[in-house]
């Protein structure tokens, strides 16, 4: 049905003279003639004589005068039992060469389940990575939030998670690239299947070359198909987002293209509202459960960033990934007093797990204050009771860092799962002085302690 003609082209919009009322809000139209579909528009905006448009490809060669049409009333992901081991672009059509057989189509915006149907998980999620585990340990439907500026290890730690996750559980995962590299799509594509792991995983990618409405609309499409592997197949599932951050960056350009009211640092006016209608979609249910883990960029390394802390309002928990812990060659390079979970609650996690991570922090605490006294008047001025808090919080530090299955390739060295029971026992023998006579040097990049060369016999 023909509904109007375009009288205005930008990057990311179009506006057309309406013909026809019957036309509403997120209804997708095509241009007549273009049966290959290469132009696909969302209605965003309807008054009486005109509709505006966001394009979902881009507007690249699209000409004013072009007659539209109406596709259909709204957009659509085609799934099936299928989508496990594929990797698809933002609309569900796979990218990855091979067949794909559709049982159906389904509304790429879906609504929330109603309060009645959330259910509260209570079963532990445990990752293998000893420093998650002991500082802000998860459990089955949290929503956590992976924090770091650029260049500090955020994917190269959901490649670990989902690698340690799959190998501990029968999940399946949806991983959800908003805004990546398609060089660091095709890499995690391939260390999945060099792992055996991609047969249960779906991939959906909205690229960095795409345009705005595609990367934003990457996240929805991802949480339609995890949607579908909980509440269709009743499945525990995964979904990994990296990057949340860039879903809103998206989003702040389609409102600066539309004119829209934005706040401070461009972000859009309804940023929260934006951010709502995706976390709001990551529950447990009878059915089957959804966790989550979102990578979010900080710009600028500033944690009170408006987009950032929208998002953080929803997490169970976070994980901050550090630069200065980069630099000491320390991965993962996790801030421990700035992560946290939920979990760390003695009525949750055990009276033993909880006085284990109150110590250690406090001792981490005056280990600082120690480092500072220490660069002006030297460690010889310490008190034997401060110089044993000193060599032991850097035992600790130095045993938190981790060996990692998917940068075996770069390290050389074997990735280590820990279990968390193991994870307690050595912290609790490193802060009792079991291993005062180790050099520090020896818990750098091991797993457990015990086997250790020097923990032998």
């Amino acid at each position: 049905m023909q509904v109007g003609k375009i009288i205005k082209i930008s990057d990311i919009s179009i506006e057309i003279i309406l013909s026809s009322t019957n036309i509403k809000i997120g209804d997708i139209l095509k241009v007549e003639g273009d049966t290959e579909e290469k132009y696909l528009f969302e209605v965003v905006e309807v008054n009486n004589i005109s509709a505006t448009c966001v394009s979902l490809y881009s507007t690249r060669g699209l000409q004013k005068g072009s007659i539209v049409l109406k596709k259909a009333d709204e957009l659509e992901v085609e799934y099936s039992d299928k989508i496990l081991g594929r990797i698809f672009d933002s609309y569900g059509n796979p990218i990855d060469g091979l067949p794909f057989e559709s049982e159906r189509k389904v509304s790429a915006n879906n609504s929330a389940v109603s309060l009645k149907e959330v259910k509260v998980e209570t079963e532990p999620l445990w990752t293998g990575i000893k420093v998650i585990d002991f500082f802000a340990p998860l459990q089955k439907g949290f929503k956590m939030g992976l924090l770091g500026g650029a260049g500090v290890g955020k994917t190269v730690l959901i490649k670990e998670l989902i690698h340690n996750i799959y190998a501990s559980s029968n999940s399946n995962a949806v991983f959800v690239g908003a805004g990546e590299r398609s060089r660091e799509g095709r890499e995690l594509y391939d260390d999945m299947k060099s792992s055996n792991l991609l047969d249960k995983m779906t991939m959906v990618y909205g690229q960095m070359g795409d345009n705005p409405v595609s990367r934003s609309k990457s996240v929805a499409t991802g949480l339609r198909m995890a949607e579908y592997l909980r509440d269709e197949k009743g499945q525990d599932v995964l979904i990994f987002i990296d990057n949340i951050y860039r879903f809103i960056q998206a989003k702040a350009e389609i409102s600066t293209d539309l004119k829209e009211l934005l706040i401070e640092n461009g972000y859009p006016a309804n940023m929260a509202g934006e951010v709502s209608d995706i976390e709001e979609r990551i529950n447990s249910t009878d059915k089957g459960s959804i966790t989550s883990f979102q990578a979010i960029y900080i710009p600028a390394d500033d944690l009170t960033d408006d987009a950032v802390q929208t998002v953080m309002s929803y997490m169970d928990g976070q994980i901050v990934l550090d630069r200065k812990i980069a630099e000491l060659g320390l991965y993962p390079a996790i801030n421990v007093f700035k992560s946290t979970s939920k979990l760390i609650d003695k009525d949750k996690i055990g009276e033993r797990h909880f006085s284990l991570v109150e110590r250690v922090l406090a001792n981490l605490t005056r280990y600082e204050e120690l480092e500072e006294i220490i660069a002006v008047l030297g460690i010889e001025e310490l008190s034997e009771e401060d110089k044993l808090v000193f060599y032991r919080s850097r035992k600790l530090r130095n045993y938190f860092s981790q060996p990692m299955f998917v940068a075996e390739a770069f390290t050389n060295i074997k990735g280590v799962f820990v279990d968390v029971k193991d994870v307690l026992n050595d912290v609790e023998n490193i802060l009792n002085g079991k291993y005062d006579n180790i050099d520090e040097s020896k818990f750098r990049y091991i797993g457990k302690c015990d086997g250790q060369e020097w923990n032998k016999g």
